[in-house]
């Protein structure tokens, strides 16, 4: 995803279609691509780390 991103910046760049003032405003545009995409990814590694350790069955499956 971050691939294309960056393939489709530098070709607005190379054609005058985006200016980027500073690497602030470049920050901002990657932040705002990205943060609220990458919830799912977040929620996915969060999932990938329970364990049910010493838990019961219901307090692990209530975790999840």
């Amino acid at each position: 995803m971050a691939d294309v991103w960056k393939k489709n910046l530098l070709e607005d760049l190379e054609t005058d279609e985006v200016e980027l003032e500073s690497a602030e405003e470049f920050l901002l545009g990657l932040k705002k691509e990205f943060e609220e995409g990458d919830e799912e990814s977040v929620k996915v590694a969060e999932l990938r780390r329970i364990e049910q350790e010493r838990k019961t069955m219901k307090e692990f499956v209530q975790e999840f």
